[in-house]
């Protein structure tokens, strides 16, 4: 009947505006899901476990703070962070792992002096771009050096050293634990500034350099402070100065070098965080907080000390920046000191 029909058309046209609101409904919340996905990521960081690779072999100072930031960063994240060392090659194999990694925040790297100020120019080819590939996330740890000499040594000051050095020349040795490592850069930075004929006679390792030191083979050297405190402690070396810019906490009765006599003299190990070039900043603001919250923390100051590194917190454009900075630095010495590794 006509009515029947009239009521058919009616409920086929109500059909027909359900399916077309429920589509419009699905487009809204398509166009919607790209954005808010991103939005409950970034907020989520960290969801699952980090990776932190230290390029260096266990053991020593950077490794140890790395360790502990880890664990303070496991308890505040509620995820495990998880140490991996993969040492060789003066740090570059591990530094070049996190640098081809995903840039997400979840594998980030504690690079150090050599990784990214130094080898840059002692190795003829790198395997990453140390300006390129990375994104700064904070400075962690200053390691300060001290120019030391045998106990036994006449040499008293700077200004003694240098006499010796200028009345010996070709026969005034220094030592270092290894070829581009802080004590040698530091020494060839003497070399150039005093104008003195001195030699560079590298070790496998800062435990040899020192040992040849109290041998007599040597007469110099600049050996990490916090072991050659013990060797200060136990009477077999003289303390002169530290290398860095600004006294030690951890001997702040120890000249700086520039006090010593030689203006401008800086040179120190340092090691930081820094994720892959591309990272989200949300990711590194992340890291970044809670990373200087931690090195902040007085517990955390304090065996930081007792491993030899004062605690050096920045912002990742303070850190950026201060890399650079190192790299042209060190950039000069290498070209003059004629260093190199390959």
């Amino acid at each position: 009947s006509r009515g029947t029909r009239e009521m058919s058309r009616r409920s086929l046209s109500r059909l027909r505006f359900a399916r077309r609101a429920a589509l419009a409904l699905a487009a809204l919340l398509l166009a919607a899901a790209p954005w808010a996905i991103p939005a409950a990521t970034a907020q989520a960081f960290p969801s699952k476990p980090v990776k932190l690779v230290i390029p260096f072999p266990p053991g020593g100072s950077l490794d140890n703070v790395g360790r502990l930031i880890a664990m303070k960063l496991s308890d505040a994240w509620g995820q495990q962070v998880v140490v991996e060392n993969r040492p060789g090659a003066g740090g570059n194999i591990g530094a070049d792992l996190v640098a081809k990694s995903p840039a997400d925040g979840y594998t980030v790297v504690m690079g150090a002096l050599s990784t990214h100020a130094v080898n840059p120019s002692l190795y003829r080819t790198m395997p990453y771009d140390a300006a390129k590939d990375f994104a700064p996330i904070s400075n962690v740890a200053i390691t300060p050096n001290v120019l030391i000499v045998n106990a036994k040594s006449p040499i008293r000051t700077l200004a003694d050293l240098i006499a010796f050095a200028k009345a010996n020349p070709g026969r005034t040795n220094f030592g270092s634990g290894s070829n581009g490592s802080a004590g040698h850069l530091a020494g060839e930075l003497f070399k150039l500034e005093t104008g003195t004929d001195v030699m560079h006679i590298p070790y496998k390792g800062g435990a040899p350099a020192l040992q040849a030191l109290l041998a007599g083979d040597t007469q110099f050297m600049f050996d990490n402070l916090a072991n050659a405190m013990a060797q200060v402690k136990a009477g077999t070396v003289r303390p002169i100065a530290v290398t860095t810019a600004q006294r030690s906490k951890l001997a702040p009765d120890l000249p700086t070098m520039a006090e010593a006599g030689m203006p401008g003299f800086d040179i120190s190990t340092w090691f930081g965080l820094l994720a892959p070039a591309g990272t989200p900043p949300e990711a590194i603001a992340k890291w970044n907080a809670d990373v200087v919250k931690v090195l902040n923390s007085p517990d955390v100051r304090e065996k930081m000390l007792a491993q030899g590194a004062e605690p050096a917190p920045t912002t990742p454009a303070e850190f950026a920046a201060f890399i650079a900075k190192e790299r042209d630095k060190y950039a000069r010495i290498v070209k003059a000191s004629g260093a190199r590794v390959d």
